[in-house]
C-alpha cells in the first residue's frame, strides 16, 4: 500500500499552488517538456484510451500563430509565458487502443457506437489535461490553464486536417509572484458531497 504524500507536497500539489499568470523568463527545457509527459501519461482513463494531444507552443513563430485566437485578456500573458501547451483531443483516439487495451478489443465498440466517442473523448482528454496540471506542479512548475481562446480559431491553425481539436490551453513555466489574485474560497464538504 502507498504512503501517504507528506504535507509539503500536498501543499506543493495543492493547497499552496495557483493557477499563475506570470512568469520568469526562465526557460522549460526539452527535457522537462519530456518528464512532464513521462509523468502525466500514467493517470488512468477509461479503457486506459489516451484521447489527449499535446502542442507545447514555445517558439516566437509558434507563439504568432496562436495569438490571433487569444482572447484580449488572455493575450499577454500567454505569448510571454515560456511555455503554452495546447491540450487537444484526437477524435479517432479508439484507433490505438488495440496497443493500450490489450484486455479485448474495445476499438469495433466505439466504431459501431459513434456516440460513445465524444463523451469518452471530452472526459478522459480532460482527466489528461487535469494530470498534465498535476504533474507540472510535482516538478516544480507553474501552470495556468485557460479557456478564453477562439477554439475554431486554434483548430485551423493547428490542426487543420481536423482529427484533433483543442481542449483548453495552459501556460507553463515558474511563476514571477505577480497578478496573483487572492485566493477563491472552496465549497464545504457539505455543501457538495454526502457519504451514504
Amino acid at each position: 500500500m502507498a504512503s501517504p504524500l507528506d504535507s509539503k507536497s500536498l501543499d506543493q500539489l495543492f493547497r499552496n499552488a495557483r493557477t499563475v499568470g506570470a512568469f520568469t523568463d526562465e526557460p522549460v527545457p526539452d527535457e522537462k517538456i519530456h518528464q512532464l509527459y513521462d509523468l502525466l501519461k500514467w493517470g488512468p482513463t477509461a479503457f486506459n484510451a489516451q484521447p489527449a494531444r499535446y502542442v507545447f507552443v514555445r517558439s516566437p513563430e509558434a507563439k504568432q500563430k496562436l495569438a490571433p485566437a487569444l482572447s484580449t485578456g488572455n493575450r499577454d500573458k500567454t505569448l510571454i509565458a515560456p511555455v503554452t501547451i495546447i491540450v487537444a483531443v484526437d477524435t479517432r483516439f479508439h484507433e490505438h487502443l488495440t496497443a493500450q487495451f490489450p484486455a479485448y478489443d474495445a476499438r469495433p465498440l466505439f466504431d459501431s457506437t459513434p456516440a460513445l466517442l465524444e463523451p469518452t473523448i471530452q472526459r478522459n482528454g480532460s482527466l489528461q489535461g487535469a494530470y498534465l496540471i498535476i504533474a507540472a506542479r510535482a516538478l516544480g512548475l507553474d501552470a495556468g490553464p485557460m479557456s478564453g481562446f477562439n477554439a475554431d480559431k486554434v483548430n485551423d491553425a493547428f490542426f487543420p486536417e481536423g482529427r484533433w481539436k483543442v481542449n483548453f490551453l495552459v501556460n507553463l513555466g515558474y511563476g514571477n509572484g505577480e497578478r496573483l489574485f487572492p485566493r477563491g474560497p472552496r465549497l464545504a464538504f457539505e455543501d457538495v458531497a454526502r457519504i451514504e
